[in-house]
Parts: structure tokens; sequence; C-alpha cells
């Protein structure tokens, strides 16, 4: 695979020119959003979004988000928009949102994974914006890493995963929200939120009123990132749900010194508070800012799954923010990344 660094507020016109001709010729490219690396294709040819499946052991009924370069492009994609749409899109588009509309004939079902819907966005980024436009297509984009596993928030990320497998990566650096677009379904009303991301649900109902979040009910996955299994590492993952911080940090001392007994090589992410009180155990401690500043740990908390599982590390222990802001996202992607039952079962993140 072909890597090129790309600055990411002001990217090279002829890197993006061959990103641009390697997806009209029905190619994969890996480029960075704000939220996390996408691996990208046109969203028009069946074959192409074929590959994307192909190449990450994704499952067929697992649809795509496809990505736009402008408001103007929904039509394209689009059957009907409701009105819904318009003040969405002028409060957070560009941005990590995600909306579930009626498709167009024009969108292969395997791009949408044979539902009459299709999840579309507008990233914030530079590099991201510049590939749709001068490919002039859709893109269809999930994150550019094996199927389950973390996601991608830096070029190396997608190396690790892909090594040569895939036909150009972008290097823009490291992505600024790290967990994926939330995702709205504006076919009902209410609204439903089917995965939590980085526009927060307080965010959307100061917008549009009252939001509903999805509970399941169904095998087929509505939107990306729902299987109860996802954004998993090789480790076992153990979850503290705690607010109060002193005894956050007696449950993680409890569980790690439970593995260290067992000859377990034990990781943990936690607020830097919390941190601060098991330091002296013989474990790998990542850091995620101070407690309250979900941003941060989301923006570093596929980053540290990783670095730990490269650690060898044979189970992360991870604290759980409140269910609300971007705490709600990070939740999801904590709860999913260690479930171990029915894989059609719904889960509770709230």
């Amino acid at each position: 695979m072909a890597t090129i660094r790309v600055n990411p507020d002001d990217p090279d016109p002829a890197s993006i020119k061959r990103a641009a001709e390697i997806i009209r010729s029905g190619g994969l490219v890996a480029f960075p959003t704000e939220t996390v690396y996408g691996l990208g294709a046109n969203a028009l040819d069946e074959d192409a979004v074929y590959g994307i499946f192909l190449i990450k052991g994704r499952p067929l009924w697992d649809p795509l988000i496809v990505h736009l370069s402008s408001t103007d492009m929904v039509k394209l994609v689009a059957k009907s928009v409701p009105d819904i749409f318009h003040p969405l899109s002028e409060r957070f588009m560009p941005g990590p949102l995600t909306l579930v509309v009626e498709k167009s004939e024009i969108v292969p079902d395997i791009t949408t994974a044979g539902l009459p819907t299709v999840a579309v966005r507008i990233p914030n980024h530079p590099v991201a914006l510049a590939l749709i436009r001068e490919s002039g297509v859709p893109i269809a984009a999930p994150s550019a890493n094996r199927f389950g596993r973390p996601s991608p928030t830096s070029a190396h990320h997608v190396l690790e995963d892909f090594g040569d497998s895939i036909d150009l990566l972008l290097d823009g650096g490291e992505t600024k929200i790290g967990v994926e677009s939330t995702v709205l379904d504006i076919t009902r009303t209410p609204p439903v939120l089917l995965r939590p991301g980085g526009v927060s649900k307080e965010e959307i109902e100061e917008v549009v009123g009252r939001v509903e979040v999805f509970r399941g009910g169904t095998r087929v996955a509505p939107s990306p990132g729902m299987s109860p299994r996802h954004y998993a590492p090789r480790a076992e993952i153990l979850l503290v749900d705690e607010e109060d911080m002193k005894k956050a940090a007696e449950d993680m001392v409890k569980k790690a010194s439970g593995l260290l007994e067992k000859g377990l090589k034990v990781g943990v992410i936690a607020p830097d508070e919390v941190a601060s009180f098991i330091s002296n155990l013989p474990i790998s401690v990542r850091k995620t800012g101070r407690w309250g500043e979900w941003g941060e740990m989301a923006r570093r908390l596929f980053r540290e799954l990783r670095s730990l599982d490269g650690e060898g590390a044979d189970a992360i222990i991870c604290i759980l923010p409140p269910p609300r802001g971007i705490g709600l996202a990070i939740r999801d992607r904590l709860i999913r990344a260690s479930f171990k039952g029915d894989p059609h079962s719904s889960l509770t993140i709230l």
C-alpha cells in the first residue's frame, strides 16, 4: 500500500488528485476525518463497495455511511429529505453527525445492507472534503480497520490492520475527536439515536426536541457500529461503572490484583485522578485527562486500547464515564468492546 503524507489543513492537490483517481477507478483509499480514519470507495460502485466488506472482513448486513462534500450532494443519494434535515445540517454539518434518510435508486443495496435508507454525513476535515470533491462521487467509508477492532485514529493504526492490502493511505496525522460520528435516524418521529458519537444527544435535542435512543429489536443492523461486540482489542476488557473516584480506584485495584494473581498482564485506562491511586501496582496505566474531560478520553481511547494490545496485555480495565454528552459514546464503545454474550442481543448503554 502506498502512503502519502498530507497536510491535514491544506492537502496537496496532486496527492488528492491521485487518491480521487483511485476512487473513480474502483479502488480503496484510507483517509482521515475529524472522527477516525475511513476506508473509502465509490458508494455507487457495487464492486468497489464489496471490496470494503472483503478487506475489512465486515458482514454484509452491516450498512456503510456515505460521505458527501456538501448538502447539495444529498439530493443524489436520498429519495426524500425530511424537513428536520435542514436545521440539523445547518447546525452540525460538516461535522460528526450522520443522518439516516430514504435512499434513492442510484445507491446500490450493498452500500446500505439492503435497507431502504442511507446514512449520510459531511466530514469536517479538509482532506476528506477535498477527496470527495475531486472524486466527484459520494464515498462510502466505514472505519479503516479490521471489522470489530478498535477504530483507527492515526495512519499507523491503518497500517497495523491492513498492511499492503489497500491501494492508498492518505496520512493526515491523528484525528481530533477519536470516536465515530453520531448516527440519527430522521425517517422516524421522534428521531432515533442509533449510535452515539461526536455530537451528543443533548446537543441534538437543543435543535429538534426529544430524541429516542434505539433499544434493539432487529437482527439487521440499522446503523454501522451496532453489533454487540465491536471496537474490541485482543485483550479482555473489564469495566468499572462508578462516578466516585475513590470507589472507582478501589474497584480497579481489586480487579487488577485478581488478574495479577493469575499471572496475567494487566493494563488500565482511566482519568488522571483515578490512575494516581493505582500507580503502585505492576500494571501499564494509560491516563485520559482529568475526570470529566470526556472529550479528551474519547480522543485517546482507541489509541490506548491499541497500545496496550501491542504490549501484550491479557486484560484491560477501563472506567465508564456517565451517560451524558460524549460520555454516552465512550460508554457505547467500551460496553461493546467488552461484550461476551449473545451476538444478536441488544445492549444497554444508559
